[in-house]
């Protein structure tokens, strides 16, 4: 595939200065192809593979797997591909454009629950990085320990916490040379793999039940499409309004899709091949996929996965710094940036030096803020979809325009689908043990308990992402139609009267 046209070198800024404000027509370039290399360079890295392994873990056989990953990760990803289609009608950070759903000053609990996210999921990545280099670095034979670990730090945190400094232009292109980078090395990684796929082995998997299969099915969505889904229209934002309605959706849907789904079934044949490294994937997720690599593959190997892990951490950190700006924090978008690396370089730190494992926290991270995100994603696709018309920017950020200061009901929808889906989840795995408390409803529901059968199919995430969908298309409806009635004022940035209705071409 070819990429978008990019303008001229001497456009490019050396640090951006857009913040969360709307983009001014004049900065707006490129067309909807453009958005296949962030979202494929986001998401080719080899931390795919080892969610072979995590699927596998919920006691499903290869077949199962197989459809759990592909669905999951397909589906996940057309949500941030929705979300996507505000980016280019608002020209706005995905934050902004949701004070629409939830009103200006409303919008600050989702803005603040992305941002947690955002740092999460830049924080597990950078870890990750650092895990997998000191492994890399033993098994060449070469010092692994605390001096190793804390130069492969302080390099992806340069790396990562740079480019969110740097902005747009600079990220577009680096994830076009990660892209490139990281997808040869990826195909030759598989290559080398494949002999240690023992098919005798994943033919005696046995299958699972339907709870264990959904139990599967969420931790693939929540782990790649909705970790997504509240920064997809942070890259479609500067495209053209004119742009494809269909190819922004298509476009964030498959490259965000095309490598996980490839991935994470090859990950489900090795991790199935062998109970060894299905065991020690848990401990280190990228690191123990060397075991199975000739020695002179293993520098090739640390640098598609550190590559792959600073593509995802390094979109994650400009929009965590762009949630950061829309949850009511005044400062210049670089400065937010290096606020998020500040704690993201903090995070790494206990995961690589003092967390006992990886996939615990990990797992944990991505229950529990699974749920209140799944929520307002289901709000926000939701007010996406029931739209026909251009955002009126200019009252993106007036809480007495259109949008209002608090809409009680959005904000209702997301509490209550997060009380019902922390209700509808456990999280037992002992780190941290202190939100051991969710599950609460599983008794009274019929469901088992904590104990149970449905224990760990974890459908509080698909319960919150339903509630706020169908909630909204219910009770907005209405309100969205009146936003749209009024028309919508010539603004600076627009440069034209908003109210001309949406091309689907």
């Amino acid at each position: 595939m070819s990429t978008a046209p990019m303008p001229p070198a001497a456009e490019v800024r050396t640090v951006e200065r857009q913040g969360i404000d709307v983009i001014a027509e004049s900065d707006r370039k490129g067309r909807p192809r453009g958005l296949f290399w962030p979202w494929f360079a986001a998401n080719v890295s080899v931390l795919g593979l080892s969610y072979g392994s995590f699927v596998l873990g919920f006691g499903i056989s290869l077949a199962q797997a197989t459809i759990v990953s592909v669905v999951g990760v397909a589906f996940s990803f057309l949500l941030c591909g929705i979300v996507a289609i505000a980016g280019k009608r608002g020209s706005a950070p995905t934050m902004v454009l949701s004070r629409a759903a939830f009103g200006v000053r409303g919008n600050r609990l989702p803005s603040f629950l992305s941002w947690v996210l955002t740092v999460g999921w830049e924080t597990a990545l950078a870890s990750l990085a650092v895990l997998a280099t000191s492994t890399v670095f033993r098994e060449l034979g070469w010092d692994d320990g605390v001096v190793t670990k804390l130069v492969a730090l302080v390099v992806v945190a340069a790396l990562v916490v740079g480019a969110g400094i740097a902005g747009f232009d600079v990220i577009m292109r680096l994830q076009t040379v990660i892209t490139v980078v990281t997808a040869v090395l990826t195909v030759v990684y598989v290559v080398l793999a494949v002999p240690s796929i023992d098919l005798g082995a994943l033919g005696a998997l046995p299958s699972g039940s339907t709870q264990n299969v959904i139990g599967a099915l969420v931790l693939v969505m929540t782990g790649f499409g909705l970790g997504w889904v509240n920064a997809a229209a942070d890259y479609s934002r500067y495209l053209p309004r004119t742009s494809s309605t269909g190819g922004v959706v298509g476009w964030t849907t498959f490259g965000g899709a095309l490598a996980p789904a490839v991935l994470v079934v090859v990950g489900v044949l090795l991790a199935g091949s062998s109970k060894t490294l299905d065991a020690a994937i848990g401990a280190d997720p990228i690191g123990a996929l060397t075991t199975i690599l000739p020695v002179w593959f293993l520098i090739p190997f640390a640098v598609v996965a550190i590559l792959g892990l600073v593509g995802g951490a390094v979109l994650d950190i400009y929009s965590s710094g762009l949630a950061l700006l829309s949850a009511g924090v005044r400062i210049p978008r670089p400065v937010a940036a290096g606020v998020d690396g500040a704690f993201m370089v903090a995070g790494a730190v206990y995961v690589v030096f003092f967390a006992k494992d990886f996939i615990s926290p990990f797992q944990a991270f991505l229950v529990t803020l699974g749920v209140p995100i799944a929520a307002w994603a289901g709000v926000f696709v939701a007010d996406v979809l029931l739209r026909r018309r251009a955002y009126a920017d200019t009252e993106l950020d007036d809480v007495r325009g259109r949008y209002g200061d608090v809409r009680w009901s959005a904000i209702g929808l997301v509490v209550l689908g997060t009380a019902l889906g922390w209700g509808l989840v456990t999280n037992t795995y002992g780190v941290p043990a202190w939100l051991n408390w969710q599950g609460y409803l599983l008794g009274p529901s019929g469901l088992g308990g904590r104990e149970g059968a449905w224990a760990y199919a974890n459908l509080g995430v698909l319960v919150a992402l339903v509630v706020g969908f169908l909630g909204t298309l219910l009770t907005a409806r209405g309100a969205v139609r009146r936003q749209e009635q009024a028309p919508i004022p010539t603004s600076s940035a627009t440069g034209a009267t908003g109210d001309r209705r949406e091309s689907a071409a």
